[in-house]
């Protein structure tokens, strides 16, 4: 029998990985999303409550990014569910951790309980690309997959594929106080670009993958840097240079934009190096004058989950 009330959480997550552009994301540990839904006696979808760091979103069931989500998920599988969603928001708005992504995720897990034949975990993918696209105007899987799935994820328009990862692996993201529209940073993006660093990015990313499947950290550290979308969006967030000097300096395998900005992070071959590295990007943050809250996690993050009634 299905239920009657569900919470589910999703957590935040680090979209691109710097080589991958909407390509590739990973979960972090920490920060994300809760969403409880109800059954309701009447069919359709709505907002109840949205609360937590973010509470001025759309209550409006389509231009919400959860709301939007599980409209597609009862057109598909229960078009005579009544479903009631209340949103605890514990990502903040415009931070590149995925926020939007996190409550579309969570509501989806979350109402899949109610639903008579609840579906497999990644056949929610397609309808979490719905309501990701409320809140980014396109349909983009790489923080919508990993919030999902858990750990790194290649999300495509047709699936999301879960990567291997080294153990030991960490990350440090470093979210400043600062919002960066999704819509905004992905403006800077609209002129083409040149051949020979497309063709860079591409080598970037293949050695990236290469030394995930094979455990080769240098092929990693080598491949980790984005030829594409950092030199755009970088002037957007302030102190980024020195931000992604200092978690160098600290030896990153790499370092750059978590998602569409303004938060920056950086991969680490452990938890120590993790740990010494996220201060060292706090003070250059400070030094350009924001302050911020640093998060630690492995990159083989959690997945989202249904939680246990307390």
């Amino acid at each position: 029998m299905s239920r009657g009330e569900a919470t589910a959480f999703a957590p935040a997550t680090i979209a691109n990985v710097a080589v991958g552009f909407d390509l590739l994301g990973h979960s972090i540990a920490g920060p994300g999303d809760r969403v409880t839904a109800r059954r309701t006696d009447r069919p359709g979808v709505t907002i109840a409550s949205i609360d937590g760091v973010v509470d001025e979103l759309p209550t409006e069931t389509e231009r919400n990014t959860a709301g939007r989500a599980v409209l597609a998920l009862c057109a598909a599988a229960a078009p005579d569910l009544g479903v009631e969603l209340s949103i605890d928001k514990g990502i903040p708005l415009s931070s590149g951790l995925g926020g939007s992504a996190a409550s579309a995720v969570a509501a989806l897990v979350a109402t899949n309980t109610l639903l008579p034949e609840p579906l497999a975990t990644a056949a929610l993918y397609p309808f979490a690309l719905r309501g990701e696209a409320a809140a980014s105007g396109a349909a983009h899987g790489d923080n919508v997959g990993p919030a999902l799935l858990g750990g790194l994820v290649m999300a495509t328009a047709t699936g999301a594929q879960p990567l291997p990862l080294p153990d030991g692996l960490w990350c440090a993201v470093v979210h400043p106080d600062l919002e960066l529209e999704t819509r905004r940073a992905r403006e800077v993006l609209r002129e083409p670009f040149e051949l020979d660093a497309v063709v860079r990015q591409q080598a970037n990313l293949a050695l990236v993958l290469t030394g995930l499947h094979c455990g080769d950290l240098d092929a990693v550290r080598r491949g980790l840097r984005d030829e594409l979308v950092e030199p755009r969006r970088a002037p957007l967030i302030p102190g980024f240079a020195a931000v992604q000097q200092a978690a160098r300096d600290h030896d990153a395998l790499g370092a750059s934009i978590s998602g569409g900005g303004p938060s920056v992070f950086g991969w680490f071959g452990d938890e120590a190096a993790a740990r010494r590295a996220a201060p060292a990007m706090q003070r250059a943050f400070a030094a350009a004058g924001l302050d911020s809250e640093a998060h630690l996690s492995p990159v083989r993050g959690p997945a989202a989950h249904v939680e246990q009634p307390r």
